[in-house]
């Protein structure tokens, strides 16, 4: 707890986590990245949450460890990695919950830098809805959970849906007001 402290007050001097430099996250993302393990109960919980919302979003996967040793490390490559190709619009940083040791990797100073360096909104969603990470502070946005974070990346395709259909009711009333009043004029 000393430890996670110390880092999040050196970090924060920084101006690491301050709000000016937080991003929006695009409302409608061309394609979303995922850092976390292949392996990982979270991913699947990612893919499915982004399937149900915007099936036809493509999502790049940058698969890292998420625990053990030289994890943090690896977890910042594969971070860098994504920032340095740019090939998606937002970056979700995520891993199931676990206990404190578990997520450690999270809140060593080389994740927070490279989520603070990377070239597009970074979300994370580490852990459970009470467990807060130094990478949480870093990233642009902090989802509870996978899950929220994939929710908050993408829009819900059905709400999308409807919002066409009230547009259309509301469009096509008017175009037939505008039509009929041409063709007055007309005659």
């Amino acid at each position: 707890f000393e430890a996670f402290e110390r880092l999040k007050d050196k970090l924060g001097k920084e101006g690491l986590f301050a709000a000016d430099r937080k991003r929006r996250l695009p409302p409608h993302p061309g394609q979303i990245g995922i850092v976390t393990s292949p392996d990982a109960a979270a991913l699947r919980d990612v893919l499915t949450t982004l399937r149900r919302r915007m099936p036809g979003i493509p999502v790049v996967i940058y698969p890292t460890p998420v625990q053990g040793s030289g994890a943090a490390e690896r977890i910042a490559n594969a971070i860098r990695t994504a920032s340095r190709r740019a090939e998606c619009d937002v970056l979700i940083v995520c891993r199931g919950g676990g206990s404190i040791e578990d997520l450690w990797q999270f809140n060593e100073e080389i994740v927070a830098r490279a989520i603070a360096a990377c070239s597009m909104p970074v979300v994370t969603g580490i852990g459970h809805e009470t467990d807060f990470t130094i990478a949480d502070f870093a990233a642009d946005v902090r989802a509870p959970t996978p899950t929220a974070a994939a929710e908050q990346t993408c829009p819900d395709q059905q709400v999308l849906l409807q919002r066409i259909s009230t547009l259309r009711g509301q469009l096509m009333p008017r175009m037939r007001h505008i039509l009929a009043e041409i063709m007055q004029r007309m005659d």
